[in-house]
């Protein structure tokens, strides 16, 4: 790709931030050499890397590869059987710390197979974080210039015996300091002189004072002088660095012959961690962008959705929809200045150079590009970085470059073509150029403000007009990108609103050859006409939303009341049994405990107390439920009104009886109620009708009147829910009998779900009754299991 168009179209800018996110100087070095390629393969193997790493800067988190510095020339060093100093050793210590830490960071990926399962893989299997070379270079040089004492024996030996000599010089001149030579010095310290402790001595006393001379002060009073005493100490001292830089040597030499026989994964480790570096700076930038990886169709097409000039500030680009190559291969955009044109030109430029360096592009999914073997632009704006194209026959120079070159996998950006010149010769030019473009197969995007252009590409087949849209309402750009209208400059329009006269205006008007104008007026008119189809999609668009919204809403409410619905249900279910439960306790406990009274009168007060107990418990409940019990409409009765036998209903009971005796002169009576008598009061008591006597039927005899009979009571269904299995077996028998008897030809037993031992029980009882044809579970509708379908013979 040729270094002009990766100026003009500012792809050096996008390779600067690419840079910032490399830490090792390898990887850096790898931004700053990337260039787009041509080789399918190599692109979309780049593009596949950059996504896996995105992919893992997403999931886990980003990877630093900060501290590797380059180890190439002490492997060298190496290889030539030279010792490395601590600091290459560090170093070494540094790149093997990240290596430990990449793998640990790409082990989070494994699967069972020891296999991240993306592009990263190979390069993840390769690093050999070599932690025992690691830890013994940290153990031996726990920072730079500083040999640890227990790096090995001999070092700690001989730093122990400098220690003592330094004690014992310390203390012979701190004698001196304190004894009567005190006088002689200038001043009671202890100071060092070419490497030899030493004290300042008044030069007066040179000669009293026993010692070699090491040095003296500017004006000659002063006198650095090492005492006798700690010579010989010195020279011990001297001696004992001596056998420790020896020492230090041994050690350095030891790990660099260490690191020596690591060499080859020391090289390796480095490579494929630059290599890394430079993966994932590619998916950080990406990150930064909200890039996507583009696509590159076999058909070889650009369709960009959304797509944001990386450059401009992402909280003011516009996105940009825009397609070539597919249906057209020229477009034409048109539009005023500022408006956008040169914009979409560079970002079509722009995305097709990242794309072929293995850079994702700023724009939304699925977004396509073609690969181009060269991409031409002549550029000349002030958004340029060459400001020298700016005259005609410069724009001209570039052109005839590009003529010279272009081929059918070319892509070729022009921004005002032909301007600079006569316009109507620059139109015909302009014309004659994209038309030679057009014929060898490039893919060409030009901007302009020639109005022939436009008629060029509204006539000529496999040729689009675009246009930037302008407000003219406002007089500001929107930046949008329409393919498909010719755009307007709006020349006459904008000059009105910042203020030029009417007159002159109208008079401009005029100027323009009617041609000129009907083509504008059209313009105009498409214009108009594609705003307002905008609205009412933009209305149609808003009220699909909203009824979708309702719908939802809807959705949501009905499925809140069915649950509701169902919740009510079940614990209405659930209280009607508790209620009916304790119903047939008190009952069954009342009817016993009547049966027991009813053999004798002494227990009449604890009957009517029972039976006040009993109406107590029944008004709290319909107190509790909110209603009432329904009063019924009683006619006042007299003691002639009543006779032995009559059928009365007992209020306060709410059962019906027989009078047994007639009311005394109280009104109290003894009335009947089944095994129950009791003593009521006649106010208490109202009297039933007399029930109609039956019109004589035709008497049947024999089992025709038993099949007429039991047709005629029979019904269609048992219920056995809530029977124990003892109690059901005599109530289905019955059934059976009487259904069979009738005639049915099938019934149904609803013995429910449960346990399943009343369904079992019925099964069991089914299979012995000869007359029973078949029997099966109900279906969906009928009752499921929980009842059970009879047929008979």
């Amino acid at each position: 790709m040729n270094e002009k168009v990766l100026q003009t179209l500012e792809y050096n800018k996008i390779i600067d931030q690419l840079v910032s996110f490399a830490s090792s100087p390898s990887g850096r070095e790898f931004c700053q050499n990337l260039k787009p390629q041509t080789d399918r393969d190599w692109i979309e193997a780049s593009q596949k890397e950059t996504s896996d790493a995105l992919t893992h800067i997403l999931t886990k988190g980003e990877l630093s590869f900060y501290g590797i510095q380059d180890i190439r020339p002490s492997l060298k060093r190496l290889e030539i059987g030279s010792s490395l100093g601590s600091h290459e050793l560090l170093d070494i210590a540094k790149l093997l710390s990240a290596a430990a830490s990449v793998k640990n960071y790409f082990r989070q990926a494994l699967r069972e197979d020891d296999s991240t399962g993306d592009s990263l893989d190979e390069r993840y299997q390769l690093i050999e974080p070599l932690s025992p070379l690691m830890q013994e270079i940290r153990r031996c040089i726990p920072e730079h210039d500083v040999i640890a004492d227990d790096a090995s024996t001999g070092l700690a030996q001989v730093r122990r015996q400098l220690k003592l000599t330094n004690d014992r010089i310390h203390e012979q001149l701190n004698s001196i300091l304190s004894s009567s030579a005190r006088s002689m010095l200038q001043d009671s310290i202890i100071t060092m002189r070419n490497g030899r402790y030493c004290l300042p001595v008044k030069a007066e006393y040179r000669s009293s004072f026993r010692g070699m001379l090491h040095d003296q002060s500017a004006t000659g009073s002063t006198l650095f002088i090492e005492p006798a005493a700690v010579v010989k100490l010195n020279n011990d001292i001297r001696q004992l660095e001596l056998q420790e830089q020896e020492e230090i040597d041994k050690i350095l030499a030891d790990l660099s012959n260490l690191a020596a026989d690591q060499s080859f994964f020391l090289a390796q480790d480095y490579r494929v961690l630059c290599e890394l570096d430079f993966i994932f700076a590619r998916a950080m930038l990406s990150k930064k962008m909200r890039g996507t990886r583009p696509l590159f169709p076999a058909e070889g097409y650009i369709e960009i959705k959304k797509g944001r000039h990386p450059l401009i500030d992402e909280k003011k680009v516009v996105p940009i929809d825009i397609h070539i190559g597919k249906d057209f291969s020229l477009l034409v955009v048109t539009g005023p200045n500022t408006g956008g044109k040169t914009v979409s030109l560079k970002t079509v430029g722009l995305f097709c150079l990242m794309g072929q360096a293995g850079l994702h592009i700023p724009a939304f999914d699925n977004s396509c590009l073609k690969i181009f073997d060269e991409i031409y632009a002549d550029i000349g704006d002030e958004q340029s970085i060459e400001q020298s194209l700016s005259t005609f026959s410069s724009h001209m120079v570039n052109t005839v470059s590009i003529l010279e070159k272009a081929d059918s996998n070319s892509l070729v950006l022009f921004d005002e073509l032909g301007a600079g010149t006569d316009p109507t010769e620059g139109a015909a030019l302009a014309t004659a150029i994209l038309a030679n473009l057009h014929k060898r197969g490039c893919l060409v995007m030009a901007t302009t403000h020639y109005s022939e252009l436009k008629l060029y590409a509204l006539q000529t087949p496999d040729v689009q007009n675009a246009c930037c849209e302008f407000d003219v309402s406002t007089l500001q750009p929107t930046y949008r990108l329409l393919i498909g209208i010719p755009g307007k400059s709006n020349a006459f329009a904008i000059s009105g609103k910042l203020g030029l006269s009417p007159e002159i205006i109208e008079d401009a008007k005029e100027r323009v050859s009617s041609d000129a104008q009907n083509f504008e007026d059209v313009l105009s008119d498409l214009e108009a006409s594609r705003i307002k189809l905008e609205q009412e999609h933009k209305t149609i668009s808003e009220n699909r939303k909203e009824i979708s919204l309702l719908k939802k809403e809807l959705r949501e409410k009905t499925e809140k009341l069915e649950q509701s619905r169902e919740k009510i249900l079940q614990n209405a279910n659930q209280e009607a049994s508790r209620i009916l439960a304790e119903a047939k306790n008190v009952a069954d406990d009342t009817i016993r405990k009547y049966t027991k009274w009813a053999k004798s009168d002494r227990h009449i007060q604890e009957m009517e107390k029972e039976r006040a107990e009993l109406r107590n418990r029944m008004n709290k409940h319909q107190n509790q439920s909110g209603s009432k019990p329904q009063k019924r409409k009683k006619k006042s009765l007299k003691a002639s009104d009543l006779m032995i036998g009559s059928n009365v209903h007992i209020l306060t009971l709410n059962a019906d009886g027989t009078v047994s005796t007639l009311p005394n002169e109280k009104g109290d009576l003894f009335v009947q109620a089944g095994l129950l008598r009791t003593q009521v009061n006649i106010k208490d008591l109202e009297l039933l009708p007399e029930e109609k006597p039956k019109p004589t039927e035709k008497r049947h005899s024999g089992s025709g009147k038993i099949r007429i009979d039991k047709a005629a009571s029979v019904h269609q269904e048992v219920n056995l829910i809530g029977m124990t299995v003892d109690e059901a077996m005599p109530v289905l028998n019955k059934y059976l009998d009487d259904a069979y008897l009738a005639h049915m030809t099938q019934v149904t037993v609803i013995h429910g779900r449960g346990t399943g031992a009343l369904r079992k029980a019925v099964h069991q009882q089914l299979a012995r009754l000869k007359y029973v044809k078949s029997y099966r579970l109900g279906e969906f509708g009928e009752g499921d299991m929980g009842v059970t379908i009879v047929t008979f013979k």
